[in-house]
């Protein structure tokens, strides 16, 4: 996939998003109602149904939509003002440099969450982490890679032992989601590349080496970050 087709395809989820935010923050769509129909729902917002999936699910991903199988889509309880914060990640991707900035203080967080979480990571977090290290295999699609890079980073960020930084990382993932997701589709080695960066945390926590558990980190959000910089280059200089 091109640059180009990448864009077309994160701008027209983009739409569908704005679209449903707008039905949740305007209260069509309270907390804990169940959404229409898709067929219905994409002809009511003018949208492709397979548009419409993907924005489910990456509201999903944030935990905004409650898909459950055999029953429905359904608004979480959140508060609407906690939705607005965490969907100002549908800032136009091409037009914004400001998920640069998310990124760059994503570098300087969760590194120190990592060294933190090295001596204080239970037995449980690794197993957590080491089965989401089994979900980025070569047949999964984006969505359930991006789910695995959220949930091994919210792990890490539970294990550190400080409720405040966990709270600002979490604040983080959201403005930086759709990156992570136009990675996937653009970058045919972002999946493997991702998965052996995972390991490599993974493997430092195991030892206890906070020093390479922290450079590990880095390397892997400058990886993201660099990406994006490279994305947002590419597009100014052909516009």
């Amino acid at each position: 996939m091109s640059t180009n087709d990448g864009a077309g395809r994160i701008s027209r989820t983009d739409d569908a998003i704005l679209k449903l935010k707008a039905m949740i923050t305007d209260g069509e769509l309270p907390a804990g109602s169940r959404l229409p129909r898709e067929a219905d729902l994409a002809a009511r917002l003018g949208l492709s149904r397979n548009s419409l999936r993907e924005a489910i699910r990456a509201l999903a991903m944030l935990r905004i939509l409650d898909v459950r199988q055999g029953d429905g889509t359904y608004v979480t309880s959140l508060e609407p003002t906690l939705l607005l914060d965490t969907m100002g990640f549908v800032v136009d991707f091409q037009q914004e440099d400001s998920v640069l900035h998310f990124f760059e203080v994503r570098r300087i967080l969760e590194p120190a969450a990592t060294a933190m979480a090295t001596h204080r990571i239970t037995d449980e977090k690794l197993a957590v982490l080491e089965e989401t290290l089994a979900l980025g295999g070569p047949d999964a699609s984006v969505e359930t890679l991006v789910q695995q890079d959220i949930l091994f980073h919210q792990t890490i960020a539970d294990a550190s032992g400080n409720p405040v930084l966990r709270a600002l990382i979490s604040g983080l993932s959201a403005p930086t989601l759709r990156a992570r997701i136009w990675r996937g589709y653009d970058d045919t080695d972002a999946r493997a590349r991702t998965v052996a960066e995972h390991r490599q945390i993974f493997d430092a926590l195991v030892a206890g080496q906070a020093d390479v558990a922290c450079a590990c980190a880095t390397v892997h959000i400058a990886g993201v970050e660099g990406f994006v910089r490279r994305a947002m280059a590419a597009g100014t200089a052909g516009a």
